[in-house]
């Protein structure tokens, strides 16, 4: 049973920063692709950011050039760097795997608003 937890959500001003955690039990951490997706009220949850085992990344375009997602594999936590945030980037952000593999957590609130 893996068990995701998310943390690092809150409430920021449009153009600030928040990072985002997420720990993930269990020893299979290491070998996984992990995602960071995202649910905005109303809306399907959407897979944002990816980096797979050995460290590569994709993004969708609305976040490129402004999210980081990197991992600790040794920590077994994913994080998620968010810069230049805007209104539309609130939402509950969860990890997981790309597809979505494990049972989600609880996620975190990200707000962004003057």
């Amino acid at each position: 049973q893996v068990e995701l937890v998310e943390s690092g959500g809150g409430l920021v001003q449009p153009g600030g920063s928040l990072r985002l955690s997420c720990a993930v039990s269990g020893s299979i951490f290491s070998i996984n692709a992990m995602g960071w997706h995202r649910q905005a009220p109303g809306k399907q949850r959407e897979l944002v950011a990816g980096i797979t085992s050995s460290g590569n990344t994709n993004y969708v375009d609305s976040v490129k050039g402004r999210f980081t997602i990197y991992r600790d594999n040794a920590k077994n936590t994913v994080y998620l760097q968010m810069n230049s945030l805007k209104p539309e980037d609130t939402a509950v952000y969860y990890c997981n795997t790309p597809r979505a593999r494990w049972s989600w957590g609880q996620g975190t609130q990200v707000t962004v608003s003057s």
